[in-house]
């Protein structure tokens, strides 16, 4: 069975189809981040609530340059009636592309099928650089909804360290010991261990942190 891809490598090349036509990725998202989640299916409760909370925050993705894309197994026709409904419903209109695998070619690819969870995928979200390279995957289970300020709190700390060449502290930017700082790489040798601290606010050597 061939493996799932694994974080730090390039997001597989794949042909999908969407409820905005052909896509190829990660090639038409080159350039750009990009979020891809699945959802368990379309028409259900759980699922409406998410697609309403990224539809949400679309906006505050498109500032970091990320792009978002859903999936499931229902077929094309269905992701687009049950789009149409979130809008004539919900009054929410849906802007990102949907992908229909109803054959679970991509589903089996990525690792979004759990046998003791079900047939269909579980909440998987797929973080893709710029690059094509898969930066984070995190999986929940079909009875939970996802956090999408997580989701957006991820991409822009990457953002932010890659930029500055730093690491992002726990619930960034609101930190419980350096609030909204980042922390510095640690020091790999004496001398620029002892000279971080004159420079840097330091808890010791190799706890230093900063502003950007």
């Amino acid at each position: 069975m061939e493996r799932i891809p694994l974080i730090g490598e390039g997001f597989p090349d794949m042909e999908v189809q969407t409820t905005h036509g052909r896509m190829f990725l990660p090639k038409d998202f080159s350039g750009k981040w990009f979020v891809l989640f699945s959802h368990p299916a379309d028409f259900t409760p759980v699922c409406t609530t998410e697609f309403v909370a990224f539809q949400k925050r679309i906006d505050d993705f498109r500032t970091l340059k990320c792009e978002l894309i859903g999936l499931s197994i229902d077929q094309v026709f269905s992701h687009i009636k049950w789009v149409q409904w979130i809008s004539e419903t919900l009054k929410v209109k849906i802007e990102f592309p949907v992908i229909a695998d109803d054959m679970g070619r991509i589903a089996g690819t990525l690792g979004l099928i759990h046998p003791r969870k079900g047939t269909n995928t579980v909440r998987a979200v797929f973080i893709v650089d710029p690059k094509g390279v898969i930066r984070a995957i995190l999986y929940y289970p079909q009875e939970v909804g996802r956090n999408m300020d997580e989701i957006l709190r991820m991409v822009r700390a990457f953002c932010v360290a890659d930029k500055n060449g730093v690491a992002i502290p726990a619930n960034w930017p609101e930190n419980e010991l350096i609030g909204d700082e980042v922390i510095i790489p640690p020091a790999t040798d004496e001398r620029s261990a002892a000279e971080r601290m004159k420079s840097n606010t330091c808890y010791d050597w190799w706890f230093c942190h900063k502003k950007v």
